[in-house]
């Protein structure tokens, strides 16, 4: 048999407040390549990073002139998941277009 305590009426409880620190921080990037089309990394751009069509143009230029270029920074899953959406969609329709992530650091 399993008996109760009473506590005494004058204890007072605290709660101590947590401090949860936010997640980590991923860059999502677009790596260049000589085959798949500016058109096409324009689109992925808008349907998987919810760039518009200005933005979308000069993160497109940029990974074409400098190699690389930033979609975005996500938390860990959300980068990965969003890496493994494009590489889908790129392959899908034949494009080698390759999408990594990084630590975004305090940057």
């Amino acid at each position: 048999m399993v008996t109760r305590t009473s506590l005494p009426p004058d204890l007072v409880v605290e709660k101590q407040a947590s401090k949860t620190a936010p997640p980590p921080m991923y860059r999502v990037i677009l790596l260049n390549d000589d085959y798949t089309p500016m058109e096409f990394v324009v689109q992925v751009l808008q349907k998987f990073f919810g760039k518009g069509q200005e933005e979308a143009m000069r993160i497109m230029l940029q990974v074409h002139h400098e190699g690389k270029g930033v979609c975005g920074v996500y938390p860990h899953d959300i980068a990965a998941s969003r890496i493994a959406q494009v590489a889908q969609f790129a392959r899908a329709r034949q494009h080698p277009l390759q999408c990594v992530m990084e630590p975004a650091g305090d940057s």
